[in-house]
């Protein structure tokens, strides 16, 4: 009974299986935790920061559902060895802007990427979630408001919305099924507070819902906090 029992833990515990080695099958490069039967299983992608890497947000599906697919793409613009960018950041300008080329292409290859990624763990657009910090959260937005048909939600840690995408957004009926959690530290010095309060406000305006986290006294980074909301908010917005 009792290696039976082991048996059974041993089966359980290799159900989700992470990956340490970088895939290149897709138009980016990513970390993979996935079952041996991934089918229909939500799938969440997360998008990493300036001057980091595909390794940095990958930590969080340790707090995540283990069942649920978990992937962790790399940007495609080398910042030093161990570093990459989704864009470069525009100079001179009031609020925090990104080369309009470069958001271009990084959007195109996240679109392409979460259009492979869904067909081969063989799950549904509505299953399909970004998680972005920083820069991520940015590339998150650029693409999930621009299209909202190929994810059920997006997560902007610590981001914005860029001026040339709030300038083009209008409301439409796909937007309106799009989930948004937005989470951001009241001292944030990269992108400042105010930052996530007038996305806030941009999204709300459209009639979408966005559900708004601050955390009173966190810096540019991700709490244990933000994460168990955030947690909570992929399982709700799957019901």
């Amino acid at each position: 009974m009792l290696k039976l029992f082991a048996l059974a833990l041993t089966l359980v515990a290799g159900a989700a299986h992470a990956d340490d080695s970088l895939h290149t099958d897709l138009p980016l490069a990513y970390l993979e935790q996935t079952q041996t039967d991934a089918r229909n299983q939500p799938l969440v992608i997360f998008l990493h920061g300036f001057g980091s890497n595909e390794e940095d947000l990958f930590g969080i599906k340790d707090s995540l559902p283990s069942t649920w697919t978990y992937l962790s793409a790399r940007a495609p613009m080398p910042v030093d060895p161990q570093g990459y960018r989704w864009f470069t950041k525009t100079q001179g300008e009031a609020e925090y802007n990104g080369e309009t080329a470069d958001l271009q292409r990084s959007a195109k290859l996240i679109e392409d990427f979460v259009a492979k990624a869904t067909a081969k763990y063989h799950t549904r657009p509505d299953r399909v979630f970004l998680v972005g910090f920083s820069q991520g959260a940015i590339m998150s937005y650029e693409v999930g408001l621009r299209q909202p048909e190929r994810v059920r939600g997006i997560a902007a840690l610590s981001g914005s919305v860029l001026p040339v995408l709030k300038a083009e957004l209008k409301p439409n009926d796909a937007l309106g099924a799009l989930a948004i959690f937005i989470g951001h530290g009241t001292l944030d010095q990269a992108l400042p507070y105010a930052s996530a309060t007038r996305a806030n406000e941009v999204l709300t305006g459209l009639g979408l819902k966005p559900e708004f986290h601050g955390y009173p006294g966190m810096p540019h980074t991700v709490s244990e906090a933000e994460v168990q909301d955030l947690k909570a908010w992929l399982e709700k917005s799957l019901k």
